[in-house]
């Protein structure tokens, strides 16, 4: 038996064509629930509090 047999790429050209229709299948959706989301503002961040400190690390 060879290891580079014409059965060995007919197979991964099948897998291939296979993996494809399922992931199309897997993506293909109608309906609102098929719609991207709409993308988030822009997070803002905290104001300081007066207080807030960074200490040194005491190593010892």
């Amino acid at each position: 038996m060879r290891l580079f047999s014409p059965d060995l790429y007919r197979n991964f050209a099948i897998g291939f064509a296979v993996g494809a229709l399922a992931l199309g299948v897997a993506n293909a959706g109608t309906g609102p629930e098929a719609q991207p989301e709409p993308i988030e503002t822009s997070a803002v961040a905290a104001p300081i509090a007066a207080d807030f400190r960074i200490t040194p690390l005491e190593v010892a």
